[in-house]
């Protein structure tokens, strides 16, 4: 006897033997070579799929009339239909018969139904996003009131802006000024309000109060403001920075520095916080006072009772 025929031989016994090994459930037999056939072609199935979207994306990236967006939703949607694809196939390989799971996928079918509601949604929501091109890779974002992104948007702070880095099957991933990622479901991006800075354009205004006391020389500290702005090298020169009064307040007269930077993801607060002290400096210099808050407080005497 050759080794090829020993081989085959050996092989067939092999197979036999686990074709015995089983277990009956009702009239469907399930034995261990039908599992081990399983994963074997679940095996296959998942290389081939993995290598056929290797592929799929190496085509797509080398067509330059293709953007992100678009190219994200194309892949998306050939993932699933090449898994669903896969699946039909695996199941027509091992020849299962449906049917015979029928009360069991019914009933399996609605717990993973009810199970993933969430996970569908935020896979319809992701390709709703894609296909409307509403939030892009590369765009900066404010989610609500940026506590999703762990910010908040309330009186006097600056809101926590992120940028889009992915758009995924379940969460958009952002990172914010911080350095830090926040996965944020793509569901919530639809059911929320969305500030998107980058939408049309990059440019973003910046406004910033600086009061300037009733006594100084208001036209030179306007002036002065315009010129710090002007000197910082983030600030855009077109449009230029420009200084407005807003109001005639208790104990200073409120100015309002508006200028536009076109990276926002860099920061707004080390901005605001250059141009300050830019201001606190060329004030200083010019002899122009920032009014602070202050009380001032008379003891009257009362007069003595008889």
């Amino acid at each position: 006897m050759s080794a090829e025929a020993g081989f085959r031989e050996g092989a067939g016994r092999t197979l036999a033997v686990m074709k015995d090994i089983g277990l009956d459930v009702g009239s469907y037999r399930l034995s261990l070579y039908g599992v081990f056939a399983a994963i074997v072609v679940a095996i296959l199935l998942w290389v081939t799929v993995k290598l056929a979207m290797r592929a799929i994306k190496w085509l797509l990236r080398r067509n330059p009339r293709i953007d992100e967006a678009q190219r994200l939703l194309t892949e998306k949607l050939i993932a699933i239909a090449l898994f669903s694809l896969a699946l039909l196939l695996g199941i027509d390989l091992l020849g299962i018969d449906l049917t015979a799971l029928a009360v069991f996928s019914g009933a399996a079918g609605l717990a993973i139904g009810f199970g993933l509601q969430k996970t569908v949604g935020n896979l319809i929501a992701g390709i709703i996003l894609l296909m409307d091109r509403s939030i892009k890779p590369g765009d900066v974002i404010v989610v609500g009131d940026g506590s999703s992104m762990g910010g908040t948007n309330g009186p006097g702070s600056v809101p926590n802006v992120g940028r889009v880095a992915k758009i995924g099957v379940r969460a958009v991933n952002v990172v914010t000024r911080d350095g830090k990622k926040h996965l944020i479901p793509n569901e919530l991006l639809m059911t929320q309000p969305v500030e998107n800075w980058s939408y049309s354009s990059r440019d973003v205004r910046v406004r910033m109060r600086v009061p300037v006391a009733y006594d100084c020389d208001l036209r030179e500290a306007q002036r002065l403001m315009v010129e710090v702005a002007k000197a910082n090298p983030r600030i855009l020169s077109d449009p230029e920075p420009v200084v407005w009064i807003t109001a005639f307040g208790e104990r200073a007269v409120e100015h309002e520095l508006r200028y536009w930077i076109s990276d926002p993801e860099a920061g707004l607060g080390n901005i605001q916080g250059d141009v300050f002290l830019g201001i606190w400096d060329r004030f200083g210099e010019a002899g122009i006072r920032i009014p602070y808050p202050r009380q001032d407080v008379r003891i009257v005497e009362t007069p003595e009772r008889q």
